[in-house]
């Protein structure tokens, strides 16, 4: 048995030459050590788009940061590192400087400079058809300036002490080559050009992303000359892939295959906790939502998840310990609030619904719904491990308490998540990863009022609405002071939380699996990408 709990420590690896055997083509064995030139890894799930701004989702940004970089980087438990940025300091509580990286160049060989990175930062506020915009981490910019070619500074509407944590979020990409294309013309290598260890060969959509070494990398020499990653959504055909030696690491894991890779003798597991919230939202904005009627069928006259005492009548009618000891095989844990135990912001007020059926009767019968009412649950199946199966499992779980569940539909995260960005779906299954170390930029996304110019609401698929945890978000973010902001954050939590904005389910224990020999660093961004993997000495 081969089996490594994570450490969570990146020990460097993306300025190390072991590094580059994350990307993947096709491995020749731990034997061959410092001759190997190529890997394979197999992802679940595929980028919507090679723009690296185009979407803030996992999948985008795990294929994105192994050919573009950011100013500000982050550590496995998320605290913030010098990336491109060797420097920063605020000026005034509105102003701040940044001192860029010397001497690093482009894939293209052309010099990365601060017009590149205001270039990078303006182009984030609108990226047309974006199912997951970065306008909320740029939206607090006043105005950028460009003092010289390595330094630039940038003043902010209010004073926000998250500030570089914000923008740190935004990966940056050459003007000369970007500017006048659309996020579509980024699957050609003469566009998608970035400061990353590797640069881009070709997308085959549905098949795999090719990669080769970026010789013009301001960090060590990536050791391996070519990468290639396949994109094999069902779970099976992964990890048959990983068994059979013809892919050399996978991501997401099935929990329920964790015991049978355990005892494979050329296989390693990898796992660690993850800051990602998976929660189910509900259409709590709208008189009428597309996919619920009343209990036979017929048209029904007020939307009753507009009730939050049917949105916590469906919180109790979900047996949280059940999904994550039984479907997950115990890799989660049960949630309440959108970040675990650890980090800013958390309540400890706020604990788990426990499973009560019967209290979720009485509050459906409180609410005028006696008799229920019908609804369809929507859900992604390659998104995160055992997507699919939680929505069939949730679809159960509410036909239980009193809801007639119409159909459970499950669909690739590609279609699903901009169906969702279209407010297509009543109740669907969602998730929200956790980038930054406290709670305010995930409520400010998931639950604060969307505002297209104010960039908050970004992730509101259902247009919740909550004037107190609005205000105390808006506090949050211009207070500065660290256990004032933290009171903040756990108060706008209780808020949202005790509204049901959204229904927790649990934070997952993520698990990868690899051929022995690569060694793979979980990371609570969850991201399967150059920054996490390496070869044995």
């Amino acid at each position: 048995m081969n089996t490594v709990i994570s450490s969570m420590r990146r020990r460097g690896l993306m300025r190390t030459a072991a590094i580059a055997l994350a990307c993947g083509l096709s491995f020749v064995g731990a034997a061959a050590g410092a001759q190997a030139r190529s890997l394979t890894m197999a992802l679940a799930s595929e980028p919507q788009s090679l723009d690296p701004l185009f979407s803030r989702t996992q999948n985008n940004m795990q294929t994105a940061e192994n050919m573009f970089e950011r100013l500000i980087e982050q550590d496995d438990n998320l605290q913030v590192r010098p990336g491109l940025a060797v420097s920063w300091r605020a000026v005034d509580p509105l102003t701040w400087e940044f001192h860029l990286r010397p001497h690093v160049r482009f894939s293209d060989g052309s010099t990365m400079t601060a017009d590149d990175v205001a270039y990078s930062l303006r182009r984030a506020r609108s990226v047309p058809n974006s199912p997951a915009p970065y306008s909320g981490a740029v939206a607090n910019i006043e105005r950028i300036e460009v003092v010289d070619p390595l330094t630039l500074r940038i003043v902010t509407k209010t004073p926000s002490p998250a500030f570089v944590e914000q923008i740190g979020l935004v990966y940056i990409v050459s003007q000369h080559a970007s500017a006048g294309h659309a996020s579509n013309d980024y699957r050609l290598p003469a566009v998608a050009v970035g400061t990353g260890p590797y640069r881009l060969v070709r997308w085959i959509p549905g098949d795999r992303l090719e990669l080769v070494r970026n010789d013009y990398y301001w960090g060590k020499r990536p050791i391996f000359d070519t990468c290639t990653i396949r994109f094999v959504s069902n779970d099976a055909a992964r990890l048959s892939a990983l068994l059979s030696g013809s892919v050399d690491l996978i991501d997401n894991v099935p929990p329920v295959t964790i015991g049978r890779l355990r005892r494979e003798r050329n296989v390693t597991l990898y796992s660690g906790p993850s800051a990602r919230l998976i929660y189910l939202a509900l259409d709590s904005s709208r008189d009428a939502s597309p996919f619920v009627t009343a209990a036979d069928g017929s048209a029904i006259a007020r939307n009753p998840l507009r009730d939050v005492r049917v949105r916590e009548a469906i919180s109790k009618m979900i047996d949280r310990n059940a999904i994550t000891q039984h479907l997950l095989n115990g890799a989660g844990l049960p949630a309440a609030q959108i970040v675990p135990p650890g980090m800013g912001g958390y309540d400890p007020q706020l604990q788990p619904d426990r499973y009560d059926p019967v209290g979720a009767q009485r509050l459906l019968v409180a609410a005028g719904y006696p008799n229920g009412f019908r609804l369809t649950i929507h859900s992604s199946n390659d998104r995160f491990a055992s997507d699919g199966d939680l929505g069939q499992a949730l679809g159960q779980m509410l036909a239980r308490g009193g809801i007639a569940v119409s159909d459970v539909v499950t669909q690739p995260y590609n279609v699903y998540a901009g169906a969702a960005a279209r407010r297509s779906y009543s109740a669907f299954v969602f998730s929200f990863g956790n980038t930054t170390s406290d709670s305010a930029i995930a409520l400010t996304n998931v639950l604060e009022s969307y505002s297209r110019e104010s960039g908050t609401g970004a992730f509101n698929r259902t247009r919740y609405s909550n004037p107190t945890l609005d205000r105390l978000l808006r506090e949050a973010a211009a207070t500065f002071d660290p256990a004032r902001r933290d009171q903040l954050l756990q108060q706008a939590a209780h808020a949202g939380f005790s509204d049901y904005g959204i229904v927790p389910l649990y934070f997952p224990v993520d698990y990868w699996a690899a051929r022995n020999g690569v060694i793979f660093h979980p990371n609570k961004s969850e991201r399967t990408s150059l920054l996490f993997i390496e070869t044995q000495p």
